[in-house]
């Protein structure tokens, strides 16, 4: 029984998980005290500027970076101490398109790399390897970076694994592959119970794809839902302002956007509705409309709010 049946038996919630997570690069703290959940057969897009954190994040979770406090955990188990038995459930695109193995061709690469996944379906990687039009008597020195990401996807998916971990995996790919790699793994998903974890700020790629949402900001995991609870607590609001108006404090850091033109305000904020128009109403501003927001809008909404805190 693997690691991902085991946990599935003894009823664990969460396929990832870190607690308390941190690290520091010299004197920079690139995590600072990261709960990341990720349940069971879940879509999890993890979003976050350059620098957030994000690859450091999936790193951990592969072993390939050592945290300086706190843990990871794929399927309830810590990923260092059974690192060997969490990769080989793992699909894993690191965010560098480029393999170590230039001498290889593709057809030798994915021959050599096949023992290590005891569920590789050879089958499937040749429909995979024809679907993404790789030439496999070709040396990888000629790939491509969009070629080499594709190869990247192909040992990603074809053992079918459990999780999938994705950094920034349409990176170097032109619109056209794009589509193909989005309908391949549509299907992918539908054929085989999965959970993912992927970083990408291409929330419009992935809005019908995506469950949850995670947002990174200066190494804290500033927000964490899912797409439901996104749609409840961003929204904009258009509010009338007596002269002289400002904001309540209560809302610092969970400002999203706002434009003003006079006395007619409007602001996207974080909370539950019912309470954001009672705190507006308190302040002496008058809410005249409330609107949702799109996947799309509200996540990007929540990533520029963590520019300000």
């Amino acid at each position: 029984m693997t690691i991902a049946q085991t946990a599935k038996s003894e009823n664990y919630i969460f396929a990832v998980s870190s607690n308390g997570l941190r690290k520091n690069y010299q004197s920079r703290t690139v995590l600072e005290e990261v709960d990341i959940r990720v349940p069971f057969q879940s879509f999890y897009v993890l979003m976050g500027e350059n620098g957030s954190g994000k690859t450091t994040i999936l790193k951990m979770l592969m072993n390939l970076e050592r945290a300086d406090n706190g843990s990871v955990e794929i399927f309830g188990c810590d990923s260092k101490f059974n690192a060997a038995q969490a990769r080989a459930q793992i699909g894993y695109v690191p965010h560098l398109a480029e393999h170590e193995y230039q001498w290889m061709t593709c057809r030798q690469f994915l021959k050599f790399v096949s023992p290590y996944y005891p569920s590789w379906d050879t089958d499937y990687c040749g429909q995979l390897a024809n679907a993404f039009s790789l030439q496999m008597d070709t040396s990888l020195t000629r790939f491509s970076t969009g070629e080499h990401r594709r190869l990247q996807l192909i040992t990603a998916l074809v053992h079918r694994p459990p999780l999938l971990l994705l950094d920034e995996p349409f990176e170097g790919l032109d619109p056209l592959i794009r589509r193909k790699v989005l309908r391949l793994l549509t299907q992918h998903l539908a054929d085989t119970p999965t959970t993912v974890l992927i970083t990408s700020n291409q929330i419009h790629e992935l809005e019908s794809l995506a469950d949850y949402i995670g947002i990174l900001g200066s190494g804290k995991l500033v927000a964490q839902m899912s797409r439901e609870k996104l749609h409840l607590l961003v929204r904009n609001y258009s509010i009338e302002t007596p002269q002289d108006w400002s904001l309540p404090e209560q809302f610092s850091g969970l400002v999203m956007k706002y434009s003003s033109l006079g006395r007619e305000q409007q602001f996207t904020l974080l909370g539950e509705e019912s309470d954001v128009i009672n705190r507006l109403s308190q302040s002496g501003a008058s809410v005249k409309d409330v609107q949702p927001l799109s996947f799309e809008d509200a996540s990007f909404a929540l990533l520029e709010g963590a520019k300000q805190i």
